[in-house]
């Protein structure tokens, strides 16, 4: 068996959907790893979403292109990244106020903010992402 068919399988039968470059390093080595997550992401299977991080894709049905496949969206990615980081996080005061029942307003999209300042590891799904202002 090949190294990207290692590869594959294993991001197929995960049940989480983020990755880190060194889940597979017990299968190959650091450059070959790379390579074959690079040829992941150029055929739409992956999306790298930072230094290091990818997320499990899937096509959109409507605009036929890779889209994270996670039940909670780009929110869920997000989150999912920072806890796989293993670093820890806050929401937004508008999201906290609604998760909390304060307020009825819903937000467009839910900010993640990294509780340390030397966090600076950039994340980024489409729009949204961790450190990019």
């Amino acid at each position: 068996m090949r190294i990207k068919d290692k590869i594959q399988i294993r991001v197929k039968r995960s049940k989480r959907s983020v990755f880190l470059r060194s889940d597979f390093k017990d299968i190959a080595g650091y450059d070959q790893v790379g390579r074959i997550l690079r040829l992941m992401v150029a055929s739409g299977e992956l999306i790298k979403i930072g230094y290091g991080l990818y997320v499990r894709a899937r096509l959109n049905r409507i605009t036929r292109k890779a889209m994270p496949d996670n039940p909670g969206g780009a929110d869920g990615v997000l989150i999912e990244a920072m806890e796989r980081l293993g670093k820890d996080y806050k929401f937004d005061d508008l999201s906290v106020s609604n998760m909390q029942g304060v307020s009825t307003q819903i937000p467009a999209k839910i900010n993640v903010i990294p509780t340390s300042s030397r966090f600076t590891r950039k994340i980024e799904i489409g729009s949204q992402g961790v450190n990019l202002a």
